[in-house]
């Protein structure tokens, strides 16, 4: 995947360069979704190859559509094959401790809220780079934060998360907006994408710790 090529001016010898970090920890969101999308294939008794396809899917989906959208190509997964393989191996090696990863519950939830605002961050940089209007970049960050859960969540038959009252999307469409927003006080793109994901993961986490959720819209019958 492309990420944008910014760093700390005048830090970078004490800071590693912004896209560096950016990177780790997309291949820690990576890995984290292909773990989780397991699980989820766990409960539906898929085999193998659908733990394999699954974590894929779920961990590179939102870019892969993204990139689709907006015509930006190679897709990521095409011009960095190993993605697939990380991906799909994580999620083949979650299957001999899948007994153990409900223990490890609340760091999943961590990695998946970094994972929401690091592939949010990338999605608005790739978009920021076309030079496409801002509505669309807000809108190319929440495709590459939600949509892999959600093709995960379709292909198990389950209501997807982004259309549940829990604070996921509104938490990627904030994270979008803080990285357009920032750059306006006069601070570059680099720290615009560390305090976006900073931002986005603490409305994340308390979202988690206190249960904050949107409104919903409850239709029981017909008045008539």
């Amino acid at each position: 995947m492309s990420f944008a090529d910014t760093e700390f001016s005048g830090y970078s010898m004490i800071f590693p360069p912004t896209s560096d970090i950016i990177h780790i920890l997309y291949f820690v969101a990576i890995v984290a979704e292909a773990m989780t999308a397991a699980l989820a294939a766990g409960r539906r008794e898929m085999d193998w190859i659908g733990v394999f396809l699954l974590g894929c899917i779920t961990a590179l989906g939102g870019g892969t559509v993204r990139d689709v959208f907006l015509n930006h190509y190679p897709l990521s997964w095409v011009e960095n094959p190993s993605y697939l393989l990380v991906t799909g191996l994580s999620a083949l090696a979650t299957i001999p401790i899948a007994r153990y990863m409900y223990h490890l519950r609340k760091m999943f939830l961590f990695l998946d809220a970094i994972g929401l605002v690091v592939f949010t961050v990338i999605g608005c940089q790739i978009a920021s780079g076309l030079n496409l209007p801002l509505v669309v970049v807000v809108a190319a960050g929440v495709l590459t934060g939600c949509l892999g859960g959600v093709l995960r969540d379709i292909l198990c038959n389950e209501v997807p998360l982004l259309f549940r009252s829990e604070l996921y999307a509104t938490v990627s469409v904030f994270t979008g907006l803080i990285y357009l927003l920032v750059p306006l006080l006069g601070v570059s793109h680099a720290v615009s994408s560390l305090v976006a994901m900073a931002l986005g993961l603490m409305l994340r986490l308390l979202a988690i710790r206190f249960n904050w959720c949107v409104p919903t819209f409850v239709y029981t019958k017909d008045p008539h």
